[in-house]
């Protein structure tokens, strides 16, 4: 498993705990940060799941805007918790970080869906995730 796809599980389980605990993303990532500094091995993977998480944070409010918009007939809190985080991990690697590959982003996505979620949620995903990334330069 690479580094980055390491990060990516890190990220989301960061905003899994935070969705299923309700609390704060803040208080979810400072608990993974404080596990973080008790295994140096995981540091390299630690510092890309932080500006996931941190990126999710900033763009929160776009983010689920266009999960709403791209999920007809879904709102956000009738998916499942794994699928909104995913979501939210997928589409901010679309629109905010250059760095990663549209089709990497959804392809990480839908292999996480495929063993995390539901039998149905890794086509959701990537429907919802390859609209995004076709329309980025018409919306976005």
């Amino acid at each position: 498993m690479s580094a980055r796809t390491k990060a990516r599980k890190r990220a989301l389980d960061v905003l899994y705990a935070a969705d299923v605990r309700q609390i704060s993303i803040n208080e979810s990532l400072a608990a993974e940060a404080a596990r973080a500094l008790t295994e140096p091995a995981r540091e390299a993977s630690w510092l890309y799941a932080r500006e996931i998480v941190d990126g999710v944070v900033a763009h929160g409010y776009e983010i689920d805007e266009l999960i709403e918009t791209y999920a007809v007939g879904w709102t956000l809190g009738r998916m499942p918790h794994i699928d909104r985080a995913l979501l939210r991990i997928g589409i901010w690697e679309i629109l905010y970080n250059d760095g990663v590959p549209d089709n990497v982003a959804i392809a990480e996505a839908v292999e996480a869906a495929q063993s995390m979620s539901t039998e149905a949620s890794a086509s959701f995903i990537n429907g919802i995730l390859a609209k995004i990334a076709s329309s980025k330069g018409v919306t976005h």
